[in-house]
C-alpha cells in the first residue's frame, strides 16, 4: 500500500537495460579495452528507513499505573504491541514530553516523570528523541538539565534543549548520518508555557531568524536532505492552523525538504507535494497519553524511505506511509492491563466492549479525517 515516489519507474528502468547490456552486448576476452569502452562506474545505492512519533506523554493515572511494589515503574506493556515495528525502521524519533527531574512525579500540568520512562521508550525501540516542547520548562532549570543527563548517560542522542550555547553550537544542527545518507534534523518549539528559559540553558524556539541561521550551518554540513521537527499548531485541532501553513511554505522556501510536527494532540493529516519533494505531516497526535478528549488517545507514526538515484546518486524520498494506533487505558480493560499503544485494526475479540467503543470511535475519526485531507500519501496497517 505504500505510495511509490518520483523517480521508482526511472530506476526500475534503468536497471532492465543494465541487465540486458550485460548479457547481449559481451566483449572478447582478448579485446584490449579502450578508454571509450570503459564503463563509468554507478553510484552505490544507499537507503534509510525513518520512522517519526509523536507525544511521548505522562499522566498521574499513567505514572501511577506503571508503579511496582519495589517502587520502580515498569512500561514494557505500554510498547509491546508496536514494538517491533518501531524497531523495524533503521532510525526511529519520537517527541519526549515530559522532564526528568527526578522525585516528586506528577503529570499535567507539570510533568515530572520517572527515569524508567525514559528507559521504555529507548527500549521501544526510539532511537532519538526530541525535547523542545512547551513542557520542556516544566521542572526548571534543574529539570531540563538533568534531563539531558538522562539521556547522555543513557546513550540517546537528543535535540531541542541544551545545558548552554556551548553544547549546542557542538550539536546543533543534529546531523544523522546513516548507511550512508546525511540527514539534518531540526526541532524548535512555538513556546514554554510562560515559564522563562533560565540562563545559561537554550531550548530552540520557533524564531526564523534564528533557524535561519541554523539552516546555513545546516547547508555547510553537505546533507542529503534536512527535516524539520516543530512543536507547534492549536490543540484538539485536526486541521492545520493558518499559522502552521504560513511556517511550514517559509521552511520550504528556505531549504527544508520535509517537515514533521507535533503538539496538538490529536491526529492532522499528512501532504506530499505535487513534485513529491516535500512531505508535511502537520501532527502525528499523542503516542500515549492520558487524554480522553475526542481523538486524543490515538494518533500515527510516519514511515519515510531516503534512496539514492541509481545513476546521479543523489537521495531523495522513494516511499511515505503512516499507519494508526489508539491506547486501551486501565479502566477501559477492567484494569487487566497497563496502558496500551495498540494497532487500530486489533481484532475486537481481545477487547473489552469499553476497548471496542472507543476503538471504533477514534478509528472513523482518523479515517474520515486521512480520507477527506491527506494528499499523496497512503495508510499501512500492522497487526
Amino acid at each position: 500500500m505504500k505510495h511509490k515516489l518520483f523517480f521508482t519507474a526511472l530506476w526500475l528502468y534503468c536497471l532492465t537495460l543494465t541487465a540486458t547490456a550485460c548479457n547481449t552486448d559481451k566483449k572478447s576476452q582478448n579485446e584490449v579495452a579502450t578508454a571509450e569502452d570503459t564503463l563509468v562506474a554507478q553510484p552505490e545505492e544507499r537507503h534509510l528507513s525513518l520512522l517519526f512519533a509523536g507525544d511521548l506523554m505522562q499522566h498521574g493515572p499513567q505514572i501511577k499505573a506503571a508503579l511496582q511494589k519495589d517502587g520502580s515503574y515498569n512500561y514494557d506493556e505500554t510498547f509491546a504491541a508496536v514494538k517491533d515495528e518501531i524497531e523495524r525502521a533503521d532510525v526511529a524519533i519520537a517527541n519526549l514530553e515530559v522532564t526528568l527531574p527526578g522525585k516528586p512525579y506528577t503529570g499535567y500540568p507539570q510533568f515530572r516523570a520517572p527515569d524508567d520512562y525514559l528507559r521504555a521508550c529507548i527500549d521501544a525501540g526510539f532511537d532519538v528523541l526530541l525535547t523542545s516542547n512547551n513542557h520542556c520548562m516544566d521542572s526548571g532549570q534543574t529539570g531540563l538539565e538533568r534531563t539531558i543527563m538522562m539521556m547522555d548517560s543513557l546513550g540517546v542522542p537528543h535535540l531541542g534543549t541544551y545545558i548552554n550555547k556551548e553544547e549546542r553550537d557542538r550539536n546543533y544542527p543534529f546531523l544523522l548520518e546513516k548507511n550512508g545518507i546525511r540527514v539534518v534534523l531540526l526541532n524548535f518549539t512555538y513556546g514554554t508555557n510562560g515559564i522563562p528559559v533560565t540562563a545559561p540553558n537554550v531550548v530552540n524556539l520557533m524564531d526564523t531568524v534564528e533557524i535561519a541561521a541554523d539552516l546555513e550551518k545546516a547547508r555547510q554540513m553537505q546533507p542529503d536532505v534536512i527535516i524539520a521537527l516543530p512543536h507547534w499548531g492549536n490543540e484538539y485541532q485536526q486541521l492545520p492552523s493558518p499559522q502552521q501553513r504560513e511556517m511550514a511554505q517559509w521552511l520550504i522556501d528556505h531549504g527544508v525538504d520535509h517537515i514533521i510536527g507535533g503538539h496538538p494532540h490529536v491526529a492532522q493529516p499528512l501532504e506530499l507535494s505535487d513534485d513529491s519533494l516535500h512531505l508535511v505531516a502537520w501532527s502525528m497526535g499523542n503516542v500515549v497519553s492520558n487524554q480522553s478528549k475526542p481523538n486524543t488517545y490515538g494518533g500515527y507514526m510516519v514511515r519515510i524511505e531516503l534512496a539514492s538515484h541509481p545513476e546521479t546518486g543523489a537521495v531523495g524520498l522513494s516511499d511515505a506511509s503512516y499507519f494508526l494506533y489508539w491506547v486501551s487505558r486501565p479502566h477501559d480493560n477492567n484494569f487487566k492491563h497497563n496502558y496500551r499503544i495498540l494497532p487500530i485494526d486489533i481484532p475486537d475479540s481481545v477487547l473489552t466492549g469499553m476497548e471496542q467503543k472507543n476503538r471504533y470511535a477514534i478509528r472513523a475519526s482518523m479515517r474520515r479525517l486521512m480520507e477527506r485531507h491527506t494528499k499523496g500519501v497512503s495508510e499501512c496497517t500492522i497487526e
